[in-house]
C-alpha cells in the first residue's frame, strides 16, 4: 500500500515504480482510469474521487483550483510520479496553475476533443456536451479558436447528469429523459460528432447512442489521454518496468462504500477504497 503521510515539502524525486495519480470530482474519472489500466498494465495507480465536492461543474473556477491543489499535495505526498487530471472542469480551471505551483511533477489534463470531431465531421456540425465551468474556461475557448473555425459548433449543458451518474442511475428513466432534452437540439442542428466533454458522460454512452442513433459518433478523449500519459512517462524515464506488479488504490472524500459499489459496477474494480477528509485546504487520509 502506498504511504499516505502529508509533508510540508513535496520535493521527493519522482520514482518509476511510483503510482500514476488520477483525480476527479467523483466517479467520472474512472472512464479515464480504466483506459490507463488497459494501455499501461504494469503501472500502479492512485485514484482520488472528491465526492465531498461533486459536481465541480457548477462551482467557481477559484474553488476548483483550490480543490485541485489540495488533491495534488495529497497525491504528491504519496509518491505519485505523474498526475492525470481526469476531469474536464478541473483541467480547464486549474491545469496551468498546477503546473506553475508544482513544477517538479508532470501533469496530463483533459480537454474536449474538438479537434478530432472537427476533422471527422461529414455534416460540418459538431456538438460538445459539457458542464458550465468547462465552457467558461480559457482552454475551451482556445480549442474553439484553433480547431473549430471551419465547422459549426453547438454547445450544450445538461444539468443534473453528473449527479445521476454519481447515484448509479445511468440507465434510469430520469437520466434518459434528461438526455433527450439535452440532445434533441443538437440533433436538430445536424451534428454528427458528439464530444463527451465531461468524464462522467462515457458511462452514459449506451443511452446516448440509443437516442442519437449510430450515425452520430461519440468522441471520448480517454484513450488519447492514456496515450499522452504513456508518452510523458517514457520521455521522462518514469515508465514502470515490465516486471512491476501493478497496484491500485482508491480514495474518496465521500463515503468509501458508495465509491466501492460504483467502481465495481462501472469498471469492475474490487480493490481497496479508503476515505480522506478535507482539513482546510488539505486532503488527509483519515487514519493518519
Amino acid at each position: 500500500m502506498f504511504t499516505a503521510v502529508m509533508t510540508e515539502v513535496l520535493a521527493d524525486p519522482l520514482c518509476p515504480t511510483g503510482p500514476i495519480g488520477v483525480f476527479d470530482s467523483g466517479v467520472g474519472g474512472l472512464s479515464v482510469w480504466r483506459e490507463l489500466v488497459r494501455q499501461l498494465p504494469h503501472e500502479s495507480t492512485l485514484y482520488v474521487a472528491d465526492q465531498a465536492h461533486v459536481p465541480y461543474g457548477t462551482r467557481s473556477l477559484a474553488e476548483v483550483r483550490d480543490y485541485a491543489k489540495g488533491i495534488t499535495r495529497f497525491l504528491r505526498a504519496q509518491g505519485a510520479k505523474i498526475i492525470v487530471i481526469a476531469c474536464n472542469t478541473a483541467s480547464g480551471a486549474a491545469l496551468r496553475t498546477l503546473r506553475e505551483t508544482f513544477p517538479e511533477i508532470p501533469f496530463v489534463g483533459m480537454e474536449p476533443a474538438v479537434k478530432p470531431a472537427a476533422e471527422r465531421t461529414r455534416s460540418g456540425v459538431i456538438a460538445v456536451l459539457a458542464t458550465p465551468a468547462t465552457f467558461q474556461g480559457e482552454l475551451f475557448h482556445s480549442l474553439v479558436e484553433r480547431f473549430a473555425t471551419n465547422v459549426r459548433l453547438e454547445t450544450q449543458i445538461c444539468p443534473g447528469l453528473v449527479e445521476q451518474v454519481e447515484r448509479g442511475e445511468w440507465d434510469a428513466p430520469e437520466t434518459e429523459a434528461r438526455l433527450w432534452e439535452c440532445l434533441t437540439p443538437l440533433l436538430h442542428a445536424g451534428a454528427d460528432q458528439l464530444v463527451l466533454g465531461c468524464t462522467h458522460y462515457p458511462f452514459l454512452a449506451e443511452t446516448i447512442t440509443r437516442i442519437t442513433g449510430p450515425e452520430v459518433a461519440l468522441v471520448d478523449p480517454a484513450p488519447a489521454v492514456a496515450r499522452q500519459t504513456a508518452r510523458v512517462l517514457e520521455r521522462l524515464g518514469l515508465t514502470a518496468p515490465a516486471s512491476a506488479a501493478a497496484r491500485h488504490l482508491f480514495y474518496t472524500s465521500g463515503t468509501p462504500e458508495t465509491l466501492r459499489a460504483l467502481a465495481r459496477r462501472l469498471v469492475a474494480f474490487d480493490g481497496p477504497v479508503l476515505q480522506a477528509t478535507w482539513e482546510g485546504n488539505d486532503l488527509r487520509e483519515n487514519n493518519v
